[in-house]
């Protein structure tokens, strides 16, 4: 296995290591005294390009759990001091650009020096409509990014190193999800030669599995990665360190040692959710509002990030084929409804601030009858984003905003059943409608994507989808549309059978790590080669229907189809397209069967049941097609879902 050279400018000399390599040795059973504690001080560190419009849950949550075991521990919202100097908007733009590494690529110079591959900005003429920022020119945004390359980073690098007590600290912990790598390892680099006695120890999802072991590898101003969750990791480290015992010896970190990197076994994942402590965000508050990025003031808006539970319970039973979360933590875990609570409300008061945002891949089912009811009886006025699966009934839609949910994001990929089939996504597309449905009744935000690109997909599928949009344009448009990523961790990734012919490291990741780096190691976002593709043009209509249902919704007045109902008579007010407007009426039979399937997708069988047999399923069938031929119903199988939303109050 390859050893780090000191020679190499990117790399920390192996004679300024501050912990020699050694053989692995045994932790004592006993824990740290409270002076061998004080004598490792601790800060916690967020680099761009980490949102800068609300606090890191994994920064707080650390703190607070490494505080509950005795270390003097600090937060240094860092990411807020580069938004500060390149003004917030032109940060939210880098933050939300996840293509081509552009935010790792800003940093790469600053953290490998004369290793790093891509000193004279090659990625930007290469590449440079990809690159474009909106609302900048081409020119504009070389220009600026160059800028912000050559002259903000070494700046803000530099006043970091000066400004802050590094002297008084014994370990820096970085956290490194997406672009945090490069900007982490620039500061890491710094402290490391001014600071040769200090550690660093860093995690996060970047460095889950294999991607954190080649880190440890290269990167000489790492000496520990904490590979997995950090809970009970991290201050097991802390504990060795203050012993004097071996840190590598500690389930779940890795180090550099004379053969290479060890790594020892990680931890299990952690199921004591209800022990964490609530995160503690008074750093990023007091940072924030001292730059003049959030205002002072005594309601906030921001967002509080919490977490109640950890994996994904549908992942665990059918991984979505694309998704690439939980690589070694899909086990489901969560809070208890009461603990959840009580985090809400103690939050709340900490930070005056009613709005949050779970940090969770999917909610907890059991809420929908523990938590959220109880938030309602409590009189609770919460502003909650969570996410869900897109099998939501209308029953349980109608709690979550009761509950004070007021934005979901409910992974909805698709409006085609067998693609979805095709994703394991366990829902058909009337379920997906459906839930854009009541979710708008309701008042609640539903953020979107379509997806395509999936092995076994057909032209089809897309134009069968392209056809029914125009139907759907009273519902909430999709946020964005484009082909999948292929993850690393996902199905699409490691199944061998998966349809993916061919894949390599995305473009960018060439551009910010050097040589030594093995690509197919570190990269988590991959370009691929299907065995049997579409062309692109098999989803132009798609994309066109999904842009037309956008500029709908940018109007004054956004489409609506509405439906009024008494027993036996129905009235549907059509305004989904300008010019054609119009209300249809029904009556007796053919009311009754619409209203019959507003709830949810029912088939002809269970309505001509509701309508006590007196009419035979083929009328029923019959009644679908014309509802559909309209445009007024959804035919998903042999199901059929109405599309108009009920007028008045959101029973």
């Amino acid at each position: 296995m390859s050893q780090v050279s000191a020679a190499d400018p990117g790399k920390t000399p192996a004679s300024r290591r501050p912990i020699p390599l050694r053989p692995l040795g045994p932790t004592p059973s006993t824990g740290p005294s409270a002076a061998q504690r004080a004598a490792w001080p601790v800060v916690l560190v967020a680099m761009p390009f980490l949102l800068a419009d609300r606090p890191s849950i994994q920064l707080g949550l650390l703190k607070a759990l490494t505080a509950e075991h005795g270390y003097a521990v600090r937060t240094l919202h860092a990411n807020l001091d580069f938004a500060a100097r390149i003004g917030a908007e032109t940060y939210r733009l880098l933050c939300e650009d996840r293509g081509l590494m552009i935010g790792d690529w800003l940093f790469s110079v600053a953290a490998f020096g004369a290793a790093a591959p891509d000193p004279d900005g090659a990625l930007l003429d290469d590449f440079p409509a990809e690159l474009t920022l909106p609302g900048y020119s081409a020119h504009d945004s070389r220009e600026l990014l160059l800028r912000i390359r050559e002259r903000d980073v070494p700046a803000y690098l530099d006043a970091l190193l000066s400004d802050f007590a590094w002297a008084e600290t014994g370990v820096v912990g970085f956290s490194c999800t997406f672009q945090q790598n490069a900007a982490s390892f620039a500061l890491a680099r710094r402290l490391k030669d001014r600071f040769p006695d200090l550690v660093t120890v860093f995690g996060g999802a970047n460095f889950e599995d294999e991607m954190g072991l080649e880190h440890v590898r290269r990167a000489g101003c790492i000496d520990y990665a904490v590979i997995g969750e950090g809970d009970v990791a991290l201050p097991e480290l802390l504990a060795a360190l203050s012993t004097g015992a071996d840190p590598g010896a500690v389930p779940g970190v890795a180090c550099r040692v004379e053969a290479g990197v060890s790594a020892a076994a990680a931890q299990a994942p952690y199921t004591r959710l209800d022990d964490s402590p609530l995160p503690d965000y008074d750093e990023y508050f007091a940072r924030a509002e001292a730059l003049g990025l959030q205002p002072v003031t005594g309601l906030r808006t921001i967002r509080i990030p919490f977490e109640s539970a950890r994996g994904c319970w549908w992942g665990a039973k059918h991984h979505c084929t694309f998704c690439g979360l939980n690589g070694s933590t899909m086990a489901f875990r969560a809070k208890s409804a009461p603990r959840v609570s009580a985090e809400l409300a103690a939050q709340a008061r900490r930070y005056r601030s009613f709005r949050f945002e779970a940090v969770d891949n999917i909610v907890d089912t059991s809420y929908l009858t523990g938590l959220f009811p109880e938030l309602a009886a409590t009189g609770t006025t919460y502003d909650i984003f969570y996410e869900v699966k897109a099998n939501l009934s209308r029953e349980q839609l109608r709690q979550l905003r009761a509950g004070g949910v007021t934005h979901l994001q409910p992974g909805i990929e698709s409006l085609s059943t067998r693609v979805l089939a095709l994703m394991r996504k366990g829902v058909r597309a009337g379920q997906n409608i459906n839930v854009l449905r009541w979710g708008q009744h309701y008042g609640i935000t539903i953020s979107w994507n379509v997806l395509w690109g999936f092995p076994g997909e057909s032209a089809d599928d897309y134009r069968e989808q392209a056809a029914v949009v125009p139907h759907l344009v009273h519902l909430q448009p999709p946020v964005g549309a484009g082909r999948v990523w292929l993850e690393r961790f996902s199905p699409l990734y490691t199944e061998a059978d998966s349809g993916v012919l061919t894949r390599r490291p995305e473009r960018g990741y060439r551009y910010v790590y050097p040589a030594s780096f093995d690509l197919d190691k570190i990269a988590y976002f991959f370009e691929y080669e299907l065995a049997d593709p579409l062309p692109d043009d098999a989803y132009a209509g798609l994309r066109k229907a999904i842009e037309d249902w956008q500029a709908a919704w940018a109007r004054p007045d956004p489409p609506v189809l509405t439906y009024y109902s008494a027993p036996g008579f129905l009235q549907i007010y059509d305004g989904r397209h300008p010019g054609t407007e119009g209300t249809y009426t029904f009556e007796g039979d053919l009311a009754e069967i619409y209203l019959a399937c507003t709830d949810r997708p029912i088939g002809a069988n269970a309505v001509s049941e509701r309508l006590g047999g007196r009419l035979p399923v083929e009328a029923v069938q019959e009644a679908f097609a014309g509802f559909a031929e309209r445009g007024l119903m959804f035919l998903d199988g042999s199901s059929a879902l109405a599309l108009a939303l009920p007028a008045g109050a959101t029973r």
